[in-house]
């Protein structure tokens, strides 16, 4: 028997070491090994890989990723409670845990050896701000991350791999599917967790495009999606007023109809459009 295998249950560790979930800090624990097992696995192959994991709490999802062949696993835990914990799992795992008690919204990832790939059940209060600040990474370099296996709130998957036409898409959908290859791997209900949540979640795997969708600046880009998403009820010759001169030339030169709301242009019409704004702002 593995001295991981040998571990005692999370349920147990949990219970020995007095660790309730803090809704400040957004935390749901997964206790099923084999909901966690299957997360991991959509994650692909770990070989020579680090992964990477944000909020472990009791160690779950980490347990499952020391499992596999990944050549190190790191553990970013801003939550002290918790440390104690995960340097029992450091001493059964050895020095291919790494445990860093930091937020990982200031964390530098890219510290640590490539490949990386993300694998983790995010706090629902930061999931999306997390996301955003890995995909402004993947902006500047594809080859930061092979891919991202992330668990969110439903709703906020589904804004992730939502299509134009439908009301879950918006700056969230064209950015992430610009940038990364997207696949909704699973559900889980609230009572997978401990304590459940009052939502269901979804696990989702970002795979960055080695270039993206199309050709943009993503100043340009963040610029016309804040835009147009930011007052969805109004057609785009209304939404982008302020930032668009000339806008009868702007959307014919876009091939987009002026009338159309930022949720029914798909993400090719935005590249068209960043490309018209992008040589108007070059000449001008």
């Amino acid at each position: 028997m593995s001295l991981l295998a040998a571990l005692p249950t999370l349920k147990a560790t949990i219970d020995a070491h007095g660790l309730g979930a803090r809704k400040a800090l957004g935390q749901h624990f997964l206790l099923d090994a084999n909901i966690v097992r299957r997360i991991a696995s959509y994650a692909g192959d770990l070989d020579g890989r680090t992964a990477i994991e944000i909020g472990p709490g009791p160690g779950g999802l980490t347990r499952a990723l020391l499992e596999s062949n990944a050549a190190r696993v790191v553990a970013i835990e801003k939550d002290e409670r918790f440390l104690l914990v995960l340097a029992q799992l450091k001493e059964a795992a050895g020095e291919r845990f790494i445990v860093a008690k930091d937020d990982a919204l200031r964390h530098d990832l890219l510290h640590y050896p490539a490949p990386r790939k993300i694998v983790a059940n995010l706090p629902y209060n930061v999931g999306t701000e997390l996301l955003v600040h890995w995909l402004e990474d993947i902006a500047k370099d594809s080859a930061v991350y092979e891919s991202m296996t992330l668990m969110f709130q439903k709703e906020v998957a589904e804004r992730i791999t939502a299509t134009h036409g439908s009301k879950d898409y918006g700056r969230l959908s064209v950015f992430a599917q610009w940038l990364c290859k997207i696949r909704y791997d699973m559900e889980l209900p609230p009572g997978a967790f401990s304590p459940p949540p009052k939502v269901s979640s979804a696990v989702v795997t970002l795979t960055p495009r080695k270039t993206p969708l199309f050709p943009a600046k993503k100043e340009t880009l963040e610029k016309l999606l804040a835009k147009a998403f930011g007052q969805r009820r109004k057609m785009l010759r209304s939404a982008l007023k302020g930032i668009i001169p000339d806008m009868e030339s702007f959307f014919a030169e876009s091939g987009i109809d002026p009338t159309l709301r930022a949720e029914q242009v798909d993400i090719a019409g935005f590249g068209r459009m960043a490309a018209v704004l992008e040589l108007r702002d070059k000449i001008g």
